[in-house]
């Protein structure tokens, strides 16, 4: 029998997840990771998966800057065009 190891079924469909569905999903895994109730297999899968989606949110958080650096950066050029 083969099964998918725990580290590809816990990162599987983070990519296509938005900011708020990775950031809710993770919440939900902190909480159920905190009641401690669960077996050690499932904790270790549930780790991996806050992990992966951890990582997805922060990807967001990234990319959300470098838009705002860029319309600053844009903003700030249009304006220095301007006054000279």
């Amino acid at each position: 029998m083969t099964s998918t190891p725990p580290s590809a079924e816990s990162a599987a469909g983070v990519d296509s997840l938005s900011y708020e569905q990775a950031r809710d999903e993770l919440v939900r895994v902190v909480n159920e990771l905190e009641q401690g109730s669960s077996t050690l297999e499932q904790s270790l899968a549930l780790w991996e998966r806050g992990e992966a989606l951890a990582q997805r949110c922060e990807e967001w958080l990234i990319g959300a800057k470098e838009r705002l650096d860029a319309a600053r950066n844009s903003a700030a050029q249009n304006a220095a065009g301007t006054a000279g």
